[in-house]
């Protein structure tokens, strides 16, 4: 029995140990963040959040909300989380769940008549855990046009309708595919069954139970925060801030909608890592233990090759229900991103380790920002002294990245430069074509340049440069986001415009812009 208590006694020295050498203070922290902004060109703004063993250890602003205010970010103000508000959506689900109102297994078109996917077979067996977990078997990001970018006309409806028409790159339940619009239909589930919005139903489930009190379930809540992040991209060789818009009143924020501060994400992460429960002695729950290990397991494997130069080693890797999950130097690791345009996010969860970070910029080049302080933080909580300095490391990839040529880009404008004095007839393009999910657009003449208009998406218009025979390079007025296009023709006997194929010009295009799904016909010409 000694020898047992010198043992246990002994083992309690080195756990307190370990979890004192394990804290990073407030200055290291501190230090660690303004190294990293300094570091990481056109960062304008920064907020973090750090939860350790059931408390806040550390939430905090950096840099300013917007260049033009220059008013300082604090730990209270909110960010567009982005698709980190999927976990919200999961939750609200498994609220749902532990209510009786719905099944995970049930299916969709049980609550969703009108749901339908590519072929019967998958609409009748389509369920509820299908909806997040990305492996409905349709391609990467298909249909994101109707939410990229913002202030689209696009509505719930035209998203249920929109399945049917798009072609399948997997079998289904077979593959990770990231998708943004089940998403939606999942926000949609959630205010059929509820009976209220999603938007209200996050807001009077979530939100106020947790006394987030900075927290938005769309950006339409958020404009009377004077303390609001602004977006800042980079445009033309230069930061600018980024107009902010409305929600879409007829869509759902279900895929990224919800704005948040670090001090309130702090209080999400204690309450995932309390397995729902929060409060006073944790004496309430939010969703049970059950809910969360579902969200938490594995439902879509994906493929991990360990490197194994890495200092931090994976076996295995995979998504859950609005988390993706892996495991991390032997710890379970669960955790999620998001991008919009102009701000990033990243929240990482240990459970083990009663670990959570929260992440949030205003500046989207400086998504790089998030990966360094995350991997920099870890590097300590987990004492993996790996000995790597992150901050030089970010520097060096920094400027590997700013001598990368975006090849693809620089030789469809140089083909446009030397095609500009080329004679064509407008006419033979001129008209409105219309694809089966994305509507109708418009090929017209413009104060005698050819341009290029969404009905749908009314950012999505420009002017339309020659770049070769029956194929031209759209400039977007839309510059927020990386995402000019080409649109090539198919003529008809009559040397008219019958069909238009598109694809993003830059092989760095984020995957939301997904020209390469369109399929333009002409419903209307001008002869």
């Amino acid at each position: 029995m000694k020898y047992l208590k010198k043992v246990t006694v002994l083992s309690l020295i080195i756990l307190a140990m370990t979890t004192l050498n394990a804290q990073m203070t407030a200055r290291q922290i501190d230090s660690l963040v303004l190294k990293a902004m300094h570091t990481i060109d056109h960062t304008v703004g920064f907020s973090i959040g750090i939860v350790k063993n059931g408390k806040i250890v550390h939430a905090k602003g950096y840099g300013v909300t917007s260049i033009t205010t220059n008013q300082n970010v604090n730990a209270d103000t909110p960010f567009g989380i982005a698709s980190n508000s999927k976990a919200f959506t999961s939750a609200a689900l498994a609220i749902l769940v532990d209510q009786g109102k719905l099944k995970w297994e049930d299916k969709v078109i049980d609550y969703i008549p009108e749901f339908r996917m590519y072929n019967d077979y998958v609409t009748d067996n389509f369920n509820i855990l299908d909806l997040l977990t990305h492996r409905s078997g349709l391609g990467l990001g298909v249909g994101d046009l109707m939410i990229f970018p913002d202030d689209s006309n696009f509505t719930i409806a035209d998203v249920l309708n929109s399945f049917q028409f798009f072609k399948p790159t997997s079998a289904f339940r077979t593959k990770f595919d990231y998708d943004n619009l089940l998403y939606l239909v999942a926000g949609e589930l959630t205010a059929r069954v509820s009976g209220q919005s999603w938007e209200s139903f996050i807001d009077e489930n979530m939100i106020k139970p947790l006394g987030l009190q900075n927290t938005y379930p769309s950006f339409s809540n958020v404009l009377n925060d004077e303390n609001v992040a602004v977006p800042h991209a980079y445009v033309n060789n230069a930061i600018v801030a980024l107009k902010q818009s409305k929600s879409n009143p007829k869509m759902n924020g279900a895929a990224g909608g919800i704005w948040s501060s670090a001090s309130d994400m702090c209080q999400w992460m204690l309450m995932h890592l309390n397995k729902g429960r929060y409060g006073t002695n944790l004496s309430k729950h939010l969703f049970s233990e059950q809910q969360q290990q579902q969200m938490w397991h594995m439902h879509t494997p994906m493929h991990q090759t360990s490197d194994p130069n890495s200092p931090f080693k994976s076996h295995f890797y995979g998504y859950g229900l609005g988390w993706f999950v892996s495991d991390f130097n032997g710890y379970l690791k669960i955790e999620h991103t998001g991008l919009i345009a102009g701000m990033a996010s990243q929240v990482i969860l240990i459970p083990e380790l009663e670990l959570g970070i929260v992440l949030l910029n205003n500046s989207e080049k400086s998504g790089m920002l998030n990966g360094l302080i995350s991997y920099a933080l870890l590097d300590e909580y987990l004492q993996l002294s790996t000995g790597i300095n992150w901050i030089e490391m970010a520097s060096g990839m920094q400027q590997q990245r700013g001598h990368m040529v975006d090849k693809d880009t620089e030789t469809v404008w140089q083909e446009v430069d030397l095609n500009k004095e080329r004679v064509y007839d407008k006419e033979s393009y001129i008209g409105i074509y219309e694809d089966d999910w994305f509507g109708k657009v418009e090929v017209f003449d413009n104060h005698g340049d050819l341009w290029f208009k969404s009905y749908k998406s009314p950012r999505l218009n420009g002017k339309m440069h020659m770049h070769k025979d029956h194929s031209f390079a759209i400039k977007w007025e839309y510059q927020d986001m990386n995402a000019d296009a080409l649109a090539v023709f198919t003529l008809d006997e009559n040397g008219k415009g019958k069909h238009i194929k598109m694809r993003g010009i830059s092989r760095f295009i984020d995957f939301s812009f997904d020209f390469q799904d369109l399929h333009l016909k002409r419903v209307v010409c001008n002869e």
